[in-house]
């Protein structure tokens, strides 16, 4: 084991190099001039598997810092990447602020421009136990021998940085890995991902085994289902897929504002979803930092969703000015940075006997809004989803378009939640490793219907 390839040093270092560069570049404002500065930043070892080997693996380490320029009543933001090199890079941002200056010259007047204050000091930083990068290969490929095994390993150190010109100043590091994965008999396939801030060999092998298992379960005998509504449990992470259109405006003030929110119903209590749901945004599991991008600093738990009654909507400071509410630290985006669904009383040895006869779904993907008004969203099963009798699994079913609303889904169609949630981590990698993700159980639905 090992606490990284030098994430401690690397974390460090940035949070030094950052504190100059920011330290400068605030110095060169003139009157009229406020400034807010992120930065982002990681040290990750990628490797990419492909059929039980090593396709590609790199090294990457980079730092990102972005300018939000308030100058005389205009907004500009703008970002770029640092070398590492002190004296170069604060040339480089002296640069970048001049830049946002001349650009504010052409800009009208930002209406709801949030005025920069002071939201204080943190320090957050959750250190790991990950691989040495010497031991990522053999401890992947050792345990998957016989296996036809593809996905991607990312593990390491992610930063994200806030100051501004006001005195604030905020520093997240987490040190975490993901191995997002599947494992495949011919076409078909079962899809699994061990993720946490420490690897250990034995639940890695659980894990493995768990999805040995499901992909063991589809050469049983193809079973047939017509369209139709059908008692549907949805294991933790294709329950995580389905609340993941939460983020797609369902809990944005802004959008309730506008009228664009798919639980507008929901927003002015006209109606509740089931008393078994309580959803939060919980940041203490660590996935993300508490801060926005202006450094506003959100409460440990703020709850959503709660017995089934809406709570709370995400409200961005810029929404809560345009609109004369009350901001709670939402993102810009106002979606969800650490959804945290409570566990329910379904014990994970009893949901074939729950489920009785219908389907039992482990993925769920390309997943929209066929009729937002209505909440209701459309889909497609993935991976490792079975036909189900008299709580016995029958074998492995074709792919399967559904449509559902979430108001029934999530509401009098709720049977039960499972007593087991699990993390679904955030695994995109685009531009840089993602943060956040979500904890979710199973869920047990009546009625869910099938439409191809």
């Amino acid at each position: 084991m090992s606490t990284g390839h030098g994430s401690g040093g690397f974390a460090a270092r940035v949070q030094a190099h950052f504190d100059a560069v920011a330290a400068r570049v605030l110095s060169d404002l003139v009157a009229g001039e406020e400034l807010t500065i992120n930065v982002t930043a990681e040290e990750t070892l990628f490797v990419r598997f492909n059929s039980n080997r090593v396709r590609q693996n790199t090294d990457v380490e980079q730092i990102n810092v972005s300018l939000c320029l308030q100058s005389n009543g205009r907004t500009v933001e703008k970002s770029r990447t640092m070398s590492g090199d002190l004296e170069s890079d604060q040339a480089a941002l002296t640069r970048l602020l001049a830049s946002c200056r001349d650009e504010a010259l052409s800009l009208p007047l930002d209406p709801d421009q949030v005025p920069v204050v002071n939201n204080g000091v943190s320090i957050e930083e959750f250190s790991g136990a990950l691989l040495a990068p010497e031991d990522v290969v053999p401890s992947v490929v050792a345990s998957a021998t016989g296996c036809d095994l593809a996905g991607l390993y990312a593990g390491g150190v992610s930063i994200r940085g806030n100051r501004n010109s006001k005195g604030q100043s905020h520093w997240f590091a987490t040190e975490t890995f993901v191995l997002d994965y599947s494992i495949y008999n011919g076409p078909k396939a079962a899809k699994g991902c061990y993720a946490g801030s420490t690897w250990n060999a034995s639940e890695w092998a659980t894990n493995l085994e768990r999805t040995k298992t499901l992909l063991a379960l589809q050469s049983l005998p193809q079973q047939d289902v017509k369209p139709g509504s059908y008692r549907t449990y949805l294991a933790p992470r294709a329950f995580s897929d389905l609340l993941g259109m939460l983020n797609w405006n369902a809990l944005s003030a802004a959008a309730w504002k506008q009228g664009r929110s798919p639980f507008k119903k929901l927003a002015e209590h006209e109606t509740t979803l089931s008393p078994l749901l309580t959803i939060e945004e919980n940041f203490s599991v660590g996935l993300t930092p508490r801060f926005n991008s202006l450094g506003e600093v959100s409460e440990t738990h703020l709850p959503l969703i709660s017995g089934g009654v809406l709570k709370n909507l995400l409200v961005s400071s810029r929404t809560a000015k345009e609109y004369a509410m009350v901001a709670n630290g939402a993102c810009a985006e106002e979606s969800p940075r650490a959804m945290d669904v409570s566990a329910g009383t379904l014990d994970e040895k009893d949901v074939l006997a729950a489920l009785g006869t219908g389907l039992y779904l482990s993925n769920l993907h390309y997943l929209n809004w066929s009729d937002p008004v209505s909440a209701r969203v459309t889909g497609m099963t993935r991976y490792a989803c079975f036909w189900v009798e008299n709580g016995v699994i029958a074998g492995p079913i074709k792919d399967l378009r559904w449509d559902e609303s979430l108001y029934g889904a999530l509401g009098s169609k709720l049977m039960a939640l499972t007593s087991h949630t699990e993390i679904d981590p955030a695994v995109d990698t685009y531009y840089r490793r993602s943060l956040g993700g979500s904890r979710t159980p199973g869920a047990l639905i009546e009625g869910f219907t099938f439409t191809l």
